[in-house]
């Protein structure tokens, strides 16, 4: 991002000069955010990595959901050991750590010199970016992952259980000099930026850990309660809401986990209902959907070039769609499902998914033209490898229960999975894993 002071333009790809934040001070700043930009469009202004080489590694120690987030030199990334880190982008070395009470599997965003983000302890924190010293913090009503009888099909099929594959939590989206930001008790929040004061918050029928999209004073996010909800940027109130698809037989087919993005006066999100919807951005008229066959769709879209890009879960497919009509452009299968959102730098989307591998993908020709695999993926992914040199995941998942499937995620888990979704500045692509790396990849 170029930021000319006297000028007060802003020049990013896909962020308008309309959005820029105004400082306390009544100075401009651009903000930068999940997604980069407050609409969350997925389009980076660098130069395209060939993921050839590793420039260095961070390690966490502690699995690594939340994107990183790339400003002034420094790339921002939380960890499951309630960690945040502020890493130096030239050599990866340590700038200071901030510790929650809880797994911050939220990205960060920053604006001014404070940097944003959730913890599964219930707290929205600020701190500052050159020191780490907490500026405010907000307590919310608490965290919790999306609940349900038999989820999946687990058993026993009667009990409650949390979803164990609720992995993310809401990131902060910040627009005209307030937070927004879902959370666990259900609840949309709107906190000053500059003191963390609530501005209003709005509850829905569940948990909300999508994070939300803001364009053109509308926050778009959706909750588990499986509504698309668009609401006003200053007051909260609803401005129309969509209904997704139901199933209250397992709760395989419910709710909203991902978050949307919106250009060009659509909004553009996907759901575990197995649909990619395109809907009217002031309306919330559906425009298409895109079916997806039995599968979930967790992951941010890119929108870009008359395109919307995406990557789905059990269906192992990256999707380009005419961002007018839902046609379909081209689809690229991979081994393993993904909720990694695709990044785009040049005419390159990237996205990883969880064997841990990492893809390049021309959004013009359609061909892969670069991959990387964790260090996690080339010790372990062979030894769960089926004859088609995709993810077995009968090597993983070895009984239908909740504890079973917990202890399969931590066996996939080994495998380096690539769950965020990259960030990526001056030529270098920034990406954690399971195992806790967060790699600079040229």
């Amino acid at each position: 991002m170029l930021v000319f002071w006297g000028l007060i333009a802003v020049a990013s790809i896909g962020w308008p000069a309309s959005a820029a934040q105004t400082t306390p001070s009544g100075s401009y700043a651009a903000a930068a955010m999940f997604r980069e930009d407050a609409a969350h469009s997925g389009v980076y202004a660098s130069a395209a990595p060939t993921l050839t080489s590793v420039k260095w590694r961070f390690l966490a120690k502690g699995k690594i959901v939340s994107s990183p987030l790339v400003s002034d030199g420094v790339v921002y990334v939380g960890s499951s050991n309630g960690n945040v880190y502020a890493v130096r982008t030239g050599d990866g070395s340590l700038v200071w750590k901030f510790t929650t009470k809880g797994a911050v599997n939220s990205s960060t965003a920053i604006w001014g010199n404070l940097v944003y983000f959730a913890s599964l302890d219930g707290n929205v924190y600020a701190v500052d970016a050159h020191s780490g010293l907490e500026k405010w913090h907000f307590k919310t009503g608490g965290e919790r992952r999306f609940t349900a009888p038999g989820i999946h099909g687990i058993i026993p099929q009667k009990e409650v259980m949390p979803d164990p594959f609720d992995v993310f939590l809401s990131s902060p989206a910040i627009y005209a000099s307030t937070v927004y930001i879902g959370s666990g008790d259900h609840n949309v929040y709107a906190l000053d930026a500059t003191s963390g004061a609530l501005r209003w918050k709005f509850a829905t029928g569940n948990v909300v850990h999508a994070s939300p999209a803001v364009a053109d004073g509308i926050v778009y996010i959706g909750s588990w309660d499986r509504y698309l909800y668009a609401l006003d940027s200053r007051t909260g109130a609803v401005v129309w809401k969509f209904a997704t698809g139901d199933d209250r037989k397992i709760f395989n087919q419910v709710g909203i986990a991902g978050s949307a993005a919106v250009a060009n006066g659509t909004v553009y999100f996907g759901c575990r209902d197995s649909f990619f919807y395109a809907l009217d951005a002031k309306t919330g008229q559906l425009r298409w959907r895109h079916d997806e066959h039995g599968s979930w769709v967790i992951a941010s879209p890119a929108v870009y070039a008359g395109g919307v890009y995406y990557t789905t879960s059990d269906e192992r497919k990256f999707f380009s769609l005419e961002a007018a009509t839902g046609a379909v452009r081209f689809s690229i299968g991979y081994g393993a499902f993904a909720y990694s959102s695709p990044s785009i730098a040049g005419d390159i989307a990237y996205y990883g998914s969880f064997d841990g591998r990492l893809y390049g993908v021309n959004i013009r020709t359609g061909q892969i033209v670069a991959r990387f695999s964790t260090d996690g993926s080339r010790q372990n992914l062979g030894a769960h490898l089926n004859a088609a040199g995709n993810l077995d995941y009968g090597t993983i998942y070895t009984e239908g229960t909740l504890d079973g499937t917990i202890l399969g995620l931590g066996r996939l888990y080994t495998l380096g999975s690539i769950v965020a979704s990259p960030a990526i500045a001056d030529g270098i692509l920034f990406i954690g894993d399971t195992n806790g790396t967060l790699y600079a990849i040229r």
